[in-house]
């Protein structure tokens, strides 16, 4: 494969950055060239200083254009394709049995199911998501052809087909037996976990063990997906759900749980302390390549706890206002030390865009009360939307930023309509760091999809 060679305006957070380092790492260079060999970053940095090596190399002038890490997306809904936008007359619990537990059932037919992969390939592909950690279908025919799509279009995945063996009537389709649950996760795992390279560690294609939530399941349930994962473990295999998502007094998500358990925190089902007084009952779901979406209403303990596990939040701030679910604190959670990356949690969220989902962020977090209140920097901005998503999928050491030898994930981004005028006529300040500050703002607050003209994986053009 020869070289190529890609010209713009260059944004990436290098090295392996904290949030909190994040402005110290971030890159920007203007007339910037990104050189992509075999699949990985051989090169980046000024158009002059390309080494002679690659003077034969493909060019590609984006010049008055952007090259950045391609979005990674931590928490989103396949089997909610098309319940985006769904009017349930109440919070977390109310929407789910009114409108996403009948719109999820809808999967069941083989052909709804294959035509949603579709949309959502095309989807994600049209606002610039490379990787995802993807909350699936109960269904297998549905997760087949999620998978397959995903492959086709040389995209990267991490998913599992959402766990349900407890629920109210609307629920009804999606449930299982204690025992199918756990053997229609484990042929998943066999039949996906790595199956384009053979190789959990080169693969694009990755399985998750996904229990919708605690409400969901059952002590049998977790106790049984314990022993899965630890079965699994050490070949790589995921775990996602949602934690402390909404506080509703009494009737809400968490309390509920907590009454449910009789446990001191929801964490703590996750965490195999799943009995009567948070006692064990089973092995810990936590880990490196653990995401936890939402985690809005954490006590400082389950805080610690995940950060102490290397357990990742997926930070979801467009749905946590659709639902009603409060403000996840930013600063209380960073100084936790957890690591947190971004979700759309579409169809809880309304935006596919990685760069919508940190532009709500930003507009939360400088309206928490009082001390709370912060003005995120562009750079941990993003943060959360590549190098922490990368590292929520433990995956930080392949892709995420532009780091030599990284596998090539990028976006081209050719600015359009009022995109370009903002980014082409507004003040910018006289102190260059504050000016490329107020460049990557700019970019990332007003991104659409029309903007995004190039997505690339492992170096190759992805199209829907």
């Amino acid at each position: 494969m020869s070289a190529d060679v890609y010209f713009g305006h260059i944004f990436h957070l290098a090295g392996s950055p904290k949030v909190t380092e994040a402005a110290d790492a971030l890159v920007s260079i203007p007339d910037g060239a990104l050189v992509v060999d075999d699949g990985r970053v051989r090169f980046v940095g000024e158009r002059g200083d390309v080494p002679e090596e690659f003077s034969g190399a493909t060019p590609h002038d984006h010049t008055g254009g952007y090259l950045i890490p391609g979005f990674i997306d931590t928490h989103i809904h396949f089997p909610q394709t098309y319940a985006g936008d769904s009017y349930g007359g109440g919070q977390l619990l109310e929407w789910l049995t009114l409108c996403i537990f009948p719109s999820e059932s809808k999967f069941a037919d083989p052909d709804f199911a294959q035509q949603a992969a579709a949309e959502f390939t095309r989807r994600r592909i049209a606002a610039g998501t490379t990787a995802m950690m993807v909350f699936g279908s109960a269904f297998p025919h549905a997760q087949d052809a999620l998978f397959a799509e995903t492959d086709r279009a040389g995209l990267r995945i991490v998913s599992g087909r959402g766990i349900q063996t407890v629920g109210g009537e609307t629920a009804t389709p999606l449930l299982t037996s204690e025992e199918d649950a756990i053997a229609l996760t484990r042929a998943e795992i066999e039949k996906w976990h790595g199956a384009d390279t053979g190789d959990y560690r080169t693969s694009r294609l990755h399985v998750a063990i996904v229990p919708r939530f605690s409400l969901s399941v059952t002590t049998e349930t977790l106790k049984n997906l314990g022993e899965l994962y630890d079965e699994y473990r050490d070949r790589g295999v995921y775990v996602h759900t949602h934690l402390n998502e909404n506080n509703r007094p009494g009737t809400g998500e968490i309390d509920s749980t907590k009454q449910v358990y009789q446990v001191n925190s929801y964490l703590d089902t996750y965490d195999g302390k799943f009995l009567p007084g948070s006692t064990v009952g089973g092995k810990s779901l936590l880990g490196p390549r653990t995401i936890m979406a939402h985690s809005v209403h954490c006590q400082d303990a389950e805080l610690a706890r995940m950060a102490e596990t290397g357990t990742s939040i997926s930070h979801c701030p467009i749905s946590q206002l659709f639902l009603g679910s409060g403000t996840m604190p930013w600063k209380r959670t960073v100084a936790s030390g957890v690591n947190i990356s971004a979700g759309t949690d579409f169809g809880g969220g309304d935006e596919w865009l990685i760069s919508r989902v940190v532009g709500d962020a930003f507009k939360q977090h400088i309206t928490e009360p009082g001390d709370a209140g912060v003005s995120m920097h562009p750079a941990e901005m993003l943060f959360i939307a590549t190098v922490g998503g990368a590292r929520a999928l433990d995956m930080e050491d392949r892709f995420g930023n532009f780091d030599e030898g990284k596998e090539a994930d990028f976006l081209v981004v050719e600015p359009a309509d009022a995109l370009a005028g903002v980014l082409a006529n507004a003040v910018r300040s006289e102190d260059a760091d504050l000016a490329r500050d107020q460049t990557l703002f700019a970019l990332l607050m007003g991104l659409r999809e029309s903007s995004i003209a190039e997505v690339y994986v492992q170096g190759k053009l992805v199209s829907g």
